[in-house]
C-alpha cells in the first residue's frame, strides 16, 4: 500500500511539472539598439507576450549568452510586477547558421563525396592490379604458345601493369590534394564555430499580472565580448591646406547573437570601470638618483609633444521638410499657391515632386529654400515659384552625429547596421575633420639622419580623439603608420607625418677642430661638430634641429660648452635646439663645440 501511494505521489509530481512547463510562456526578444563601449556593449531589446491574470513565468529568448545579470533592466507596464529574474543559456535552441558556415559546410560535403569516389576508384584499380599480378606467371605446363604469342602476352601484362600503376598514382595525388582542401575547410569551420555563436541566452521572469492581456517589455543589459577601437586616416595633401583626419571605429562582437539592422552607437566610456573616487596615501620623501632624473628630463625635453541652414525671409520662410510616413512632407506648404509648385533640386539634379516625396528624410544632409527671385536667378524661369535645394548625405560619416556628454563622447549612427557575432572587424567611419595645422620639420641627426614632417594642431581637445593607430597619407602617398596619443596636457597636438627625404641632413665631427691635450694629471678633449641642412623642396620649410652635449655627474669631470651659435641651450639636460627657416634650395651649416676635462688615467663612457 505504501508503495502504491509513493508511485501516485511521483506521478503527481511529474504531472505537476509537465503542467508547469505547459504554463510557461516563451517569447523572442528583438534586438533594436546597441551602444558599444571600449569594453562591452549595452544591448536593448523589445519583446511582447500574452499573459494570464495572476502568477506567470515568462521566458525571453534570443538575448546574449554573455550578459551581466546585475546590469539587466526590464521596463514593464503598470499591470505587471516582476518578482524575480533568472538567466541561463539555451543550449537546446537551434543555432542559426551564418551564410559563411553554410557555404563552408556545402563545400566540405562536396569534397567528402569526391573523396569517397576517389577511394572507390583507387580500390578498384588496386584489385585489378592484384588480379593481373596473380595471373602473370607463365609456367612450363602452359603449352601451345608460340614465341610471338608469348611476346604479345608479356607486352600486354607490361602495358596493363604500367597503365594501372599510373592510374593509381594519379588517383592518389588527387586524393592528397582533396584531403588538403578538406583539412583547410575543417580548420576554417572550427575556427568560426569556436567563436561565441552557437548558443543564445534567455531570461526567465517570474511575474505577477493584475489583468490578463498582451504586454510589451523593454529589456536592456551590458554584454561582454564586444568592443570598439579607434583608428585614423591622416591626410596632408598640401602643407598650405588644413589637415584632414578621418576618424574610424573598428567594431568586434561575439555576444552570441547577430546584430541585424540595429541602431548602433559607439561610446568612449567604459561601464565596467571601478567607480570609487581616489584616496590619498602617505607621501614619503627620499633621495633621488641624479643620473636617472637627468635621463628622464632628457627624454622629456627631446620628446615630440604629445608623445607625451538659413532660410530666406519671404513667403517661403515657413517652409521646412519633415518626415511624413515613408516620404517627405513640406510643412508650411500652404504658403504656395495650389498651382505654384516649387522646383526641386537634389544634388544638382532637377527632380519631380513625386520623386522628391519618396526621399527618406534621414538621407537629407542639407536643405535650402530659395524665394522666387533668388531661385530664378540661379535656375531660370522654371524656378519662378521658388526652389527647394537639397543635398543628400554621402558616406557613412554623414549619418553619424556626435554627442559630447559630461563623462564621454557618443557617436550615433543614423542607419540600420549589421554586425555578425563572428569576431570579425566591422569598420565604421565616424567623422571627417579638416583641422588647421602648422607644418614644420624636426630632426635629431645624432640619432637619425632624416628629417620628419610634423603637423602641430592647436586646440586639439575639441576633436574628441582617443589613443589609436593612424595611417599617414602625404600628398596622396601612403607613407606609413603613426600613433595618435591625445593624453597630453599641452595645448598643441603634434602628429608625425613621416620622413621627408627632400630635406637633407648631414652631421659630422670636424677632426681639424677637435683635439686632445694633457694638462698635468688631467686630459682635455675638444669636440667640434657640424650639421649641414639643405632644403631641396620648392617651398620654404621651418625645421627644428636638436643635438646634445654631455652632462657631468662627477666633480672630477668638467664639461664646458664652448660654441652653439644661434641655438637654445638647456644646461640641465644638455639639449641644443636650432629653429631655422630655409628658402627653396637654401642650405645652412650649424655647429657646436664642447670641452671635456677629466683625470688622464680614467676612461669615460662616451656613448
Amino acid at each position: 500500500m505504501k508503495l502504491k501511494y509513493m508511485l501516485l505521489a511521483v506521478v503527481s509530481i511529474a504531472c505537476s511539472a509537465l503542467f508547469a512547463n505547459d504554463e510557461r510562456n516563451t517569447t523572442r526578444a528583438e534586438l533594436k539598439t546597441v551602444t558599444v563601449y571600449r569594453a562591452g556593449a549595452e544591448m536593448g531589446h523589445t519583446a511582447s507576450a500574452t499573459l494570464k491574470e495572476g502568477a506567470n513565468e515568462l521566458v525571453i529568448d534570443n538575448v546574449s549568452n554573455q550578459l551581466d545579470i546585475n546590469s539587466v533592466r526590464i521596463k514593464t507596464p503598470a499591470a505587471v510586477t516582476i518578482l524575480g529574474v533568472e538567466f541561463s543559456n539555451n543550449y537546446l535552441a537551434p543555432a542559426e547558421k551564418s551564410p559563411q558556415i553554410r557555404s563552408l559546410e556545402d563545400s566540405l560535403e562536396q569534397l567528402q563525396n569526391a573523396k569517397a569516389k576517389l577511394d572507390l576508384s583507387i580500390l578498384n584499380s588496386t584489385d585489378l592490379l592484384a588480379v593481373l599480378k596473380a595471373n602473370s606467371d607463365i609456367k612450363g605446363s602452359q603449352t601451345g604458345l608460340t614465341v610471338a604469342e608469348l611476346a604479345k602476352l608479356i607486352d600486354y601484362y607490361k602495358t596493363k601493369d604500367s597503365e594501372l600503376q599510373g592510374e593509381i598514382f594519379v588517383l592518389r595525388e588527387k586524393k592528397k590534394k582533396n584531403d588538403e582542401q578538406i583539412n583547410k575547410l575543417q580548420n576554417q569551420l572550427r575556427e568560426i564555430q569556436s567563436r561565441n555563436i552557437t548558443t543564445s541566452g534567455r531570461l526567465i521572469l517570474q511575474l505577477s499580472v493584475a489583468l490578463a492581456g498582451k504586454y510589451d517589455f523593454a529589456v536592456s543589459y551590458i554584454a561582454q565580448n564586444a568592443y570598439w577601437t579607434p583608428f585614423y586616416d591622416v591626410r596632408a595633401d598640401d602643407i598650405k591646406k588644413p589637415l584632414e583626419i578621418v576618424y574610424k571605429g573598428k567594431v568586434v562582437q561575439t555576444t552570441g547573437i547577430d546584430w541585424k539592422q540595429v541602431k548602433l552607437s559607439l561610446s568612449t566610456s567604459q561601464p565596467s570601470q571601478w567607480g570609487n573616487a581616489p584616496a590619498l596615501n602617505s607621501w614619503f620623501l627620499a633621495y633621488i638618483d641624479p643620473i636617472a632624473l637627468m635621463g628622464k628630463n632628457l627624454r622629456n625635453s627631446n620628446m615630440i609633444e604629445n608623445e607625451r541652414r538659413e532660410l530666406a525671409n519671404s513667403s517661403l520662410d515657413e517652409v521646412v521638410v519633415t518626415g511624413f510616413g515613408s516620404g517627405v512632407r513640406i510643412r508650411g506648404s500652404n504658403s504656395f499657391n495650389k498651382s505654384a509648385v516649387p522646383l526641386y533640386v537634389v544634388n544638382g539634379n532637377i527632380m519631380s515632386a513625386d520623386d522628391f516625396a519618396k526621399i527618406n528624410p534621414n538621407a537629407i544632409k542639407k536643405m535650402d529654400v530659395l524665394k522666387d527671385a533668388a531661385a530664378s536667378g540661379i535656375y531660370g524661369s522654371q524656378a519662378s515659384n521658388g526652389a527647394v535645394v537639397v543635398e543628400l548625405k554621402d558616406g557613412l560619416e554623414d549619418y553619424v552625429s556626435v554627442a559630447d556628454n559630461a563623462l564621454n563622447v557618443t557617436f550615433d549612427i543614423d542607419l540600420p547596421y549589421d554586425v555578425p557575432t563572428n569576431g570579425k572587424v566591422q569598420t565604421a567611419i565616424l567623422q571627417k575633420m579638416e583641422v588647421p595645422a602648422i607644418y614644420k620639420h624636426f630632426t635629431v641627426p645624432k640619432l637619425d639622419k632624416d628629417a620628419y614632417l610634423l603637423a602641430a594642431i592647436p586646440g586639439w581637445g575639441k576633436l574628441n580623439l582617443l589613443p589609436g593607430d593612424a595611417n599617414i597619407i602625404v600628398e596622396g602617398t601612403y607613407v606609413g603608420k603613426s600613433f595618435i596619443d591625445p593624453n597630453s596636457t599641452s595645448d598643441t597636438l603634434n602628429l608625425t607625418l613621416g620622413r621627408d627625404q627632400r630635406v637633407s641632413i648631414k652631421r659630422q665631427k670636424l677632426i681639424d677642430f677637435s683635439s686632445v691635450k694633457f694638462l698635468g694629471s688631467n686630459k682635455l678633449q675638444k669636440f667640434t661638430y657640424s650639421i649641414a641642412v639643405k632644403n631641396n623642396k620648392k617651398d620654404p620649410v621651418t625645421i627644428e634641429v636638436k643635438d646634445q652635449f654631455p652632462i657631468s655627474t662627477n666633480k672630477e669631470i668638467e664639461v664646458e660648452l664652448t660654441e652653439a651659435v644661434d641655438a637654445e641651450v638647456n644646461n640641465e639636460t644638455g639639449v641644443i635646439t636650432w629653429k631655422i627657416t630655409l628658402a627653396p634650395g637654401e642650405s645652412r651649416k650649424l655647429g657646436f663645440a664642447f670641452n671635456v676635462k677629466y683625470p688622464k688615467g680614467k676612461t669615460l663612457n662616451w656613448k
